[in-house]
């Protein structure tokens, strides 16, 4: 397949069977809850909902997937991707994994809420999975109905393309299908169930592999499943090392090992530079890919809280937090090693993977923070003058995105007083009369410090300013702003989750007359359900 690739038709979809060829499948056909074993995906289909309409499609994903304009504007769009009717040559599944959550085996877990359409050709030569995330029960729904509630898909939807014009790894949404059915959720699990919107997602990605993948095999000593999905893994997703000759079959899941642990590091340092909170980093949430999976209770941070987590079930442990979050990959990375050293015999092949990670977080964190402060490369001293910066903002409220974003703005040049050195920063400050008290004076003398180290980074303000605002975004998905869309299509109207995400998808420009989208949190939202904490209720 080539870029020129383009689909005006549905059925004209160019499907391939991939994972399902290399992976075991359930030799049970019957779509009802139960323990799945020696496979690694059902065959199942999405259960049709009573009145599908599209509320959005990603035009990027689009046209990833080569698909015409008129295909995404039709109602056979609708009816495919709420999940009505399959294109031909889908071959639908459902994939089997099991997890820690919240730092606890859980054991066969799998897709309760989503199922795959199948794999397909896209316009770049690459292969993407199409899954439908609220398509109907599966044998891994556990009980549940596998509907997915409006209010969380379209968060999916919004922050999975939020995240991608970030520049940080992530699975894509391709479409927001309404179902016309009410799906009955308790948001905050406390005995209040109520009827809402339901809706489907299209999540997009190469693969959905998890850490969970491995880890069910493993836990169960099928070896063979195990081995026969670290093969299928390693062709489809790392083919440099299926080619690599002088690689043995271990050291070629061991060299994976490696791989995924560099961009596991590299996603972390990805997620404390924007601001992003998971909410939920259990195993089976991490992909082996390395990117950003299953948006359920994440959050973006505000104001400056390393132990800020906004899931209301782990609001007593924090174990997510925002500042534990390399900590917490580093842990799930060990289970995933724990899985394969039953493939390689050698687990000191998997700690040199592991002790990679740490040291490519720290290294790729400290460049990170460098260039957010438009010191250009880090420097020997670096790491301590960002600790005090990280206490500082601590001692009060100071919005973190829009800190670092008018950080560029602070003068650097000659001896400034202590209001022309705040003043740029004064619309980041929740209690603005902190500016003038002890927290302002001494965030006053950090930036003299920091424009010291500017000057002696060796770049003109025009270029550091340029740099800084690259990584520094304007704009993110604050919970407010999503919850403000909810609200409205809720009620039916989605011209505010068009104008958003048309503002997300621009996130580090200025955009004249988008001002609303770039503000502090609003005081109305700060104890907000669906703004302050949310559940994995969806």
């Amino acid at each position: 397949m080539t870029a020129a690739l383009e689909v005006r038709s549905l059925d004209d979809l160019p499907f391939v069977e991939r994972f399902t060829a290399l992976v075991p499948g359930d030799a049970e056909a019957r779509n009802a809850v139960r323990q799945v074993y020696g496979a690694g995906w059902t065959r199942v289909e999405p259960t049709p909902v009573p009145a599908p309409r599209t509320l959005a499609v990603s035009p990027e994903v689009a046209e990833l997937l080569g698909l015409a304009p008129e295909v995404t504007a039709g109602d056979d769009f609708a009816q495919v991707f709420a999940g009505n009717r399959l294109p031909r040559n889908a071959s639908p599944f459902a994939m089997c994994y099991g997890g820690h959550q919240f730092g606890s085996w859980a054991g066969q877990l799998g897709d309760g809420r989503a199922l795959a359409l199948g794999e397909v050709h896209d316009a770049q030569g690459g292969f993407q999975t199409l899954q439908l995330k609220g398509a109907g029960p599966t044998p891994y729904s556990r009980g549940a109905d596998g509907r997915a509630v409006l209010r969380s898909s379209l968060r999916e939807f919004l922050c999975s393309e939020a995240m991608f014009h970030l520049g940080v790894p992530t699975t894509r949404a391709l479409s927001l299908v309404a179902t016309g059915d009410r799906v009955v959720r308790d948001v905050l699990y406390d005995g209040h169930p109520r009827p809402e919107p339901g809706a489907v997602v299209c999540r997009v990605a190469p693969s959905f592999v998890r850490f969970g993948s491995f880890q069910l095999p493993a836990a169960r000593q099928d070896t063979d499943l195990l081995r026969r999905l670290a093969d299928a893994v390693v062709t489809l997703d790392f083919p440099h090392l299926a080619r690599d000759p002088s690689l043995t079959d271990d050291e070629r899941v061991a060299a994976m090992f490696d791989e995924v642990c560099q961009r596991t590091a590299t996603l972390m340092v990805h997620w404390m530079r924007v601001g992003f909170v998971h909410g939920v980093m259990n195993t089976d949430n991490l992909s082996i890919l390395g990117l950003t999976i299953d948006y359920g209770p994440y959050g973006w941070l505000e104001d400056f809280d390393p132990a800020w987590t906004p899931n209301t079930t782990d609001a007593s442990g924090r174990r997510y937090r925002y500042g534990a979050q390399p900590q917490v990959a580093h842990w799930n990375l060990l289970q995933l090693a724990n899985a394969l050293v039953a493939l390689t015999g050698r687990p000191d092949d998997l700690q040199r993977g592991l002790d990679g990670f740490a040291t490519a977080y720290g290294e790729q964190f400290e460049s990170m923070m460098a260039t957010r402060l438009g010191w250009g490369s880090a420097q020997p001293g670096d790491g301590e003058q960002m600790s005090t910066l990280f206490g500082l903002l601590q001692r009060t409220e100071i919005d973190a995105p829009l800190f670092f974003r008018f950080l560029a703005a602070v003068p650097t040049d000659g001896d400034r007083a202590d209001d022309d050195l705040l003043s740029p920063l004064e619309v980041a400050w929740y209690r603005p009369d902190d500016l003038r008290g002890e927290v302002g004076a001494a965030l006053a003398d950090w930036l003299r410090q920091w424009g010291d180290r500017c000057h002696r980074s060796g770049l003109d303000a025009g270029a550091r300013r340029r740099a800084m605002d690259a990584v520094n975004p304007r704009y993110v998905l604050r919970n407010a702003l999503a919850q403000e869309a909810i609200d409205d299509a809720e009620q039916g109207d989605t011209s505010l989750l068009h104008r958003l995400w048309e503002v997300l998808r621009h996130p580090y420009d200025e955009q004249p007359g988008a001002e609303r989208f770039g503000g502090r949190r609003p005081e109305w939202a700060r104890h907000r359900v669906g703004c302050s904490m949310l559940s994995c209720s969806s």
